[in-house]
């Protein structure tokens, strides 16, 4: 079990971190599972597995550390009760122990959600005025900032030339959500959902590496767009030929990339997810639609993600009203192909350097089929590279993990093609770094 040192900033977000807390004791259950059931110890992660998948899904030990003025918010009591740990605020509190370094060098990862203007500043400044700034000091994990203050104290120099501080000296500070803050003003400054912010922190605690690329936000200055979902073509006005895809890999992949500093747009076909942080989202609903705003959207791009999964098909004409039964007659629809979005998006690259990405789903009965397919579809569709998963049995859609395999060249055999399996928020920075290498060869 990975030990988590969550500090609290004196904000009105505060109330926001006991839901963290809550998220990140508990097991995260994978798509179909409930919460009780990963409680019960049902998931994966309690079942012998290993690795950064089970770290991501497990449930953490996490200390709370609240500065005095979060108290003012959120009681200790609330905070003792979630974490099943004593909450002190003070460096002379169980002097013996020496908290202010001993909580800070045995944290496998710090999350500091609401960070404030002001505590950001200490922390900038190498300020050990608290129990809090004193960990930060003796840390030796990755560092996990939330903002969440009034627009005009997250945009004032002062606060941006601190984040840009903390950056540069490796931790990872999240850019805040736009929206309803204190009282009835609105804009950037509200700290994220506390189910977004428990994921990127589950993230980077199984993939610690990942904490150098956000800091450094090697993806800034760059224009993303990712497809995600699956289309639905219209038979008549409740019926429709669509697929199974939820959309969780194309929602992961714009949230990483966000993270790493890009401006992201995710046109997003049939998903009932919330949108991640600060992306930008269309929703669509047909394969032409998704075309449509794909053609749009990727104009500009630097990098084009086809994660959606288009219908192959459609009816060659949609009824106006209810299709009725009639008697034990069957339906016969006539079927005519959709365009191929992909292929389109290649045919069309408008920028010489643009970077895109196809996916393709599979069945095979083995390995080397699998690759095999997945070199025939490179080849027809002309990407950069390819992400390559086979599906069926339950497998990759509505799940939260996967496993893929990177093509990149339609003769590389299966050595060649590196395979990663795990949480799909953490293959989607294994997509991105691919990306990064296929940018840094041209």
């Amino acid at each position: 079990m990975s030990r988590i040192l969550l500090g609290v900033g004196g904000g009105i977000a505060a109330y926001k971190a006991a839901e963290l807390l809550r998220r990140l004791t508990e097991p995260r259950p994978d798509a179909g599972e409930t919460t009780d059931q990963a409680a019960a110890g049902t998931v994966q992660a309690d079942t012998g597995e290993t690795g950064p998948a089970a770290t991501f899904r497990a449930g953490h030990d996490v200390t709370v550390v609240p500065t005095a003025a979060a108290l003012q918010f959120v009681g200790s009591a609330t905070w003792e009760a979630l974490s099943g740990h004593a909450v002190h605020s003070g460096v002379f509190v169980d002097v013996e122990s020496v908290p202010h370094v001993r909580l800070g060098r045995a944290a496998d990862l710090v999350v500091v959600a609401p960070a404030t203007a002001d505590l950001l500043a200490r922390a900038a400044a190498g300020r050990a005025d608290d129990l809090l700034t004193s960990c930060l000091l003796t840390a030796t994990c990755p560092v996990v900032f939330a903002p969440a203050m009034h627009t005009e104290m997250w945009q004032h120099p002062a606060t941006r030339a601190n984040v840009a501080t903390l950056r540069s000296r490796g931790a990872v500070v999240i850019d805040p959500d736009s929206g309803r803050l204190t009282g009835a003003d609105t804009g950037p400054g509200r700290l994220p959902d506390p189910d977004e912010l428990a994921v990127i922190a589950r993230t980077i605690l199984s993939r610690p590496e990942l904490a150098a690329p956000v800091a450094g936000r090697d993806l800034a200055g760059l224009r993303l767009v990712v497809s995600a979902g699956g289309t639905r073509e219209a038979i008549d006005p409740v019926r429709f030929i669509g697929n199974a895809s939820s959309g969780l890999m194309g929602q992961a992949i714009a949230r990483a990339a966000a993270l790493r500093g890009a401006q992201v747009e995710l046109v997003a076909a049939n998903v009932d997810l919330p949108a991640p942080s600060g992306v930008r989202v269309h929703r669509v609903r047909s394969t032409i639609d998704l075309q449509q705003q794909m053609k749009k959207s990727g104009q500009q791009a630097d990098v084009i993600v086809m994660a959606a999964a288009p219908a192959d098909f459609r009816p060659a004409r949609a009824q106006v009203g209810k299709i009725k039964k009639t008697g034990d007659e069957g339906l016969q629809l006539s079927l005519v192909q959709n365009p191929d979005v992909l292929a389109g998006l290649v045919a069309d690259r408008s920028e010489p350097g643009q970077v895109l990405v196809g996916f393709a789903a599979e069945t095979a009965d083995t390995p080397e089929q699998l690759l095999e397919l997945g070199r025939h579809k490179l080849a027809r569709k002309g990407c950069d590279l390819l992400v390559l998963n086979a599906v069926g049995g339950g497998r990759v859609f509505g799940r939260t993990d996967s496993e893929i395999r990177l093509l990149k060249d339609v003769s590389a055999d299966a050595a060649e093609s590196p395979a990663w399996a795990g949480p799909k928020d953490v293959l989607a920075h294994h997509i991105l770094d691919a990306v990064q290498q296929i940018r840094s060869g041209r």
